[in-house]
């Protein structure tokens, strides 16, 4: 049996996500442009301080994924990525990379709460906690407080995760991704590279079929 067809029973629902997160950020951001099939500019897909989630792979194939914890794309997105992190472990490598919109009011503080948690070795807690609760402070005022409360609950030094938001070079964290993101012409979220080209699938099929072809070469 396929990686697909053994993807496919478990990710029914998934794919309806996918196809929904596909039709929510298409209305939302422009069509990418040809040049944003290769790297342009100063623009890194992936940088030595980027974030893996769980283990490297053991193979060079590496999924990057630009993400804002704010859109609805991204947290539909979510449960098929974990999904792909299981079927590819000790495989793919997956990093998750900030490129919070505007439109989002919380999105850049909940990219500064990933990298604060991220310096006491909880990046990948809180990233995984920010998008399991998205439907309950996307779209709210300040949730700043909110994302604190996380901390707390992830067991952080809340003194230290304050001297992080405090601190400019965490900013700064999140402003080097989001310039990568800029300069590669990522067109939106959630946008993923694979092997540093931008991948565009039309369904999980697709999705599965380009990871499995890398895995081959």
């Amino acid at each position: 049996m396929s990686r697909n067809l053994k993807l496919s029973g478990a990710l029914i629902a998934v794919v309806v996500l996918f196809i929904g997160a596909a039709f929510i950020f298409s209305a939302t951001r422009s069509e990418p442009s040809q040049a944003a099939t290769q790297p342009t500019g100063n623009g890194q897909v992936q940088r030595e301080d980027s974030h893996v989630l769980g283990e490297p792979g053991s193979s060079d194939v590496t999924l990057v994924e630009f993400l804002d914890f704010e859109c609805p794309s991204c947290g539909a997105m979510y449960p098929f990525v974990e999904e792909l992190r299981q079927t590819y472990a000790g495989q793919v490598t997956f990093v998750a990379r900030h490129f919070p919109l505007p439109m989002h009011s919380n999105a850049n503080d909940a990219a500064l709460a990933a990298e604060a948690a991220a310096q006491q070795d909880q990046f990948e807690a809180m990233y995984s906690k920010l998008f399991q609760t998205q439907n309950a402070w996307g779209g709210q005022d300040n949730q700043a407080a909110t994302f604190r409360g996380y901390a707390e609950e992830l067991g952080l030094d809340l003194a230290e995760y304050d001297a992080a938001l405090a601190d400019p070079a965490t900013q700064e964290r999140v402003d080097r991704d989001q310039k990568d993101g800029e300069d590669l012409q990522v067109p939106g979220t959630p946008t993923f590279f694979l092997n540093g080209k931008l991948l565009q699938p039309e369904s999980a099929e697709e999705f599965t079929a380009a990871i499995d072809e890398a895995l081959k070469s």
